[in-house]
């Protein structure tokens, strides 16, 4: 084996070994990458450097992600959320797991409003946890329900995860939210079957709320508050992705409409005010600034990485795959779930797919289907313990008797729910690539 070729490997040990013993993410990749390339090639191999960290912060498309964590962020802390869920729930009635019902379409709703997983896990475990425990659901269900519908802004448009994927792919944002919408809404349609499944096999589990209760709302009025509190969510999860599927506007003039749209939300429910303003600036800036550090020492990550000849390290162990095309996605698809129970999703998407995105390229796979596969996975890495973030996110809020314990137990048929839906786009790819045609992308 070359000696360069051998540097790549120790790179990719020496990046998980920084990782293990608590270095920050970007500072890994940019130690790695710098080292391990000038023990290679010497300064040469960064010549081209500043063009493509240039290339990073003035990418248009970009812009997006501030705006869209801008507006998820705006969401959470003018209680929109709190305001949904209360709403559902009590128009759920007295149907079996009717406000686990409500968190997931209050899940899809955020998800759909923002894309931003941590604001709705948050949001949703403050609001609905004690009440669910309360009213007698099981902790691990409805932990499991919280966590679960949080991680569907990842993969239900406009998703922060879709639009680095389009970035890292070469597919336009537009296309890969089409491609998503469909995969999206049916990965929703199997969590609220499996709650519906709970209420008939264990209804213990998942109570209907008191009669009382629902009696206090008469029917009129809460026709008046589902239009007053779930419609103007609704027209602007209409605004921001219609006007990016139908062309109409760019993902990053509709995430300005987004962020100016969650503005006016606020103002209207009458919590706008200096200090959640001002409060949701700094975490905005904070959240983007993580993300685009992350992806400025991407860079010198996958230029030394390249430049050592790892990619054809990859190529050769891929080339070797039973299966063909189908066994290398297989492959792919296996090597992320287990990377999601110890990296992040970003960490995941700037290391590994920029390292096996050729082989697929040179295939002539169809990349949009490719990217919801890799959208979906990585989705899972938000619920697969010990790293899940959404677990970490819910934990954070619980009440004292929500024990770690519980949380994980909860969200395992989830993850095996998730798995089943990957595996639906996996052998149906007209789940992801029918809208797409259909418009003519």
């Amino acid at each position: 084996m070359p000696y360069t070729e051998i540097l790549a490997l120790c790179m990719i040990g020496a990046f998980f070994l920084l990782l293990i013993v608590g270095v920050p993410v970007a500072v890994c990749l940019g130690v790695t990458g710098f080292v391990f390339g000038y023990m290679g090639f010497g300064g040469t191999l960064f010549t081209l450097m500043p063009s493509r960290i240039f290339g990073v912060v003035t990418n248009y498309t970009l812009l997006a992600l501030p705006l869209f964590i801008f507006m998820g962020i705006m969401l959470e802390k003018s209680r929109i959320a709190e305001d949904l869920l209360e709403v559902i729930g009590l128009a759920m009635g007295g149907l079996r797991g009717g406000m686990a019902l409500a968190i997931i379409l209050v899940g899809v709703l955020m998800g759909a409003a923002s894309g931003v997983v941590g604001a709705t896990v948050v949001t949703v475990g403050l609001i609905a946890l004690g009440p669910l425990i309360r009213r007698g659901y099981d902790v691990g269900v409805a932990s499991g329900v919280i966590c679960a519908s949080g991680t569907l802004g990842q993969i239900i448009p406009p998703s922060l995860v879709l639009i680095l994927l389009a970035d890292i792919m070469g597919e336009s944002v537009g296309t890969l939210f089409a491609a998503a919408l469909i995969p999206g809404l049916l990965l929703s349609l199997l969590f609220v079957g499996y709650v519906l499944l709970l209420g008939v096999i264990t209804p213990h589990a998942v109570p209907a709320i008191p009669a009382e209760e629902r009696a206090e709302v008469t029917g009129r009025d809460l026709a008046l508050r589902l239009l007053k509190v779930v419609a103007p969510p609704i027209v602007l999860i209409f605004l921001v992705l219609g006007s990016i599927i139908g062309g109409v506007a760019a993902p990053t003039e509709a995430a300005s409409m987004g962020a100016f749209g969650s503005i006016v939300l606020a103002l209207l429910s009458g919590r706008l005010n200096y200090t959640i303003l001002r409060d949701t600036v700094r975490s905005a800036f904070v959240t983007s600034a993580m993300v685009f550090l992350i992806l400025i020492f991407a860079q010198p990550f996958g230029l030394a990485f390249r430049g050592l000849g790892g990619e054809h390290l990859v190529q050769s162990a891929f080339g070797s795959m039973p299966g063909g095309l189908n066994g290398q996605i297989v492959l792919l698809m296996l090597l992320l779930f287990v990377l999601g129970f110890f990296l992040e999703w970003i960490e995941i998407s700037y290391i590994a797919l920029p390292i096996f995105l050729p082989i697929f390229l040179n295939s002539g796979a169809d990349m949009a289907w490719i990217a919801i596969l890799v959208a979906m996975n990585l989705q899972t890495s938000f619920l697969t313990p010990p790293f899940g973030w959404a677990l970490f996110f819910l934990k954070g809020v619980a009440p004292p008797e929500v024990r770690t314990g519980d949380i994980y137990r909860g969200v395992i048929p989830f993850i095996g729910i998730q798995l089943a839906g990957l595996a639906l786009v996996f052998f149906l790819p007209g789940l992801a690539t029918w809208l797409p045609d259909a418009i003519g992308w």
